[in-house]
């Protein structure tokens, strides 16, 4: 695969590594530039500088108004414009609503939800400058069906996929594409915290219709079809990348 994303300009938030470093490398691997994003400053350099002059790094907290402001300037001083945001930074907390406090659950909408917020509104002058662009905004399986333990993480999903709607209606007319993608069951460092480095995902994941744990790169081809001139006239959409997660329920071995 060649050229899918050429010349393409392009911000990936939470880039430094899982998911997002995935999607940086495709992008480039497919002719775009990458403005790559987070907050692991010495993990995004290392990418920036191995994917070469197609790509650069910047520290962007997803929560700070100012931050995107520069992160917005720096990829249509560098590049000339900018046609594409993904909207991937993104954190988790493992707690029963009975023991989360406010704090937290505030935090977590505030990067999940609030950042998503921030990117989407900050792209859109620069975006119909360039005659249109592609936002994709990472929901997750979580953000279409409840998870117990989970309830800021689920809040913020469920809104990014509500927010995506909203941009879509609104920003259409000005050939802007919002469209977001849910992946469930992705083995990245966010379903990896302390004492659960050495879990078996493949063995946890084999009762789903595909057999499997998904990866960085199932979740990056897909943001690279939304990202792509291929999904011309795909907007408002949800993409379930979930192994058959969400398919239901077999209560039969084939």
């Amino acid at each position: 695969m060649t050229g899918r994303l050429h010349g393409k300009r392009a911000i990936i938030t939470g880039g430094a590594r899982g998911q997002g470093e995935a999607e940086a490398r495709l992008f480039v691997r497919e002719g775009a530039s990458v403005l790559v994003t987070d907050v692991l400053d010495d993990a995004g350099a290392a990418l920036a500088s191995e994917l070469g002059d197609a790509a650069a790094y910047r520290r962007l907290d997803v929560t700070s108004e100012a931050d995107w402001t520069a992160a917005v300037g720096e990829v249509t001083e560098r590049w000339g414009g900018l046609d594409v945001l993904v909207n991937n930074a993104g954190i988790a907390m493992l707690s029963p609503i009975e023991h989360t406090s406010l704090d937290d659950y505030r935090r977590v909408l505030e990067v999940n939800q609030v950042g998503v917020f921030l990117g989407m509104r900050s792209v859109i002058a620069p975006m119909r400058d360039s005659g249109g662009g592609s936002i994709v905004n990472i929901s997750s399986v979580d953000g279409l069906t409840g998870m117990a333990n989970v309830v800021a993480y689920v809040s913020s999903k469920f809104a990014v996929r509500g927010m995506t709607k909203v941009a879509a209606l609104e920003l259409g007319p000005d050939r802007i594409r919002v469209n977001s993608v849910h992946p469930g069951g992705v083995d990245t460092a966010m379903i990896r915290p302390p004492g659960f480095e050495d879990v078996d995902y493949d063995a946890l994941f084999a009762g789903l219709p595909l057999g499997r744990c998904g990866t960085s790169d199932d979740v990056a081809l897909g943001v690279l079809y939304l990202a792509s001139d291929e999904s011309s006239y795909v907007t408002g959409s949800e993409l379930t990348i979930d192994g058959g997660l969400l398919a239901g329920t077999s209560l039969m071995k084939s």
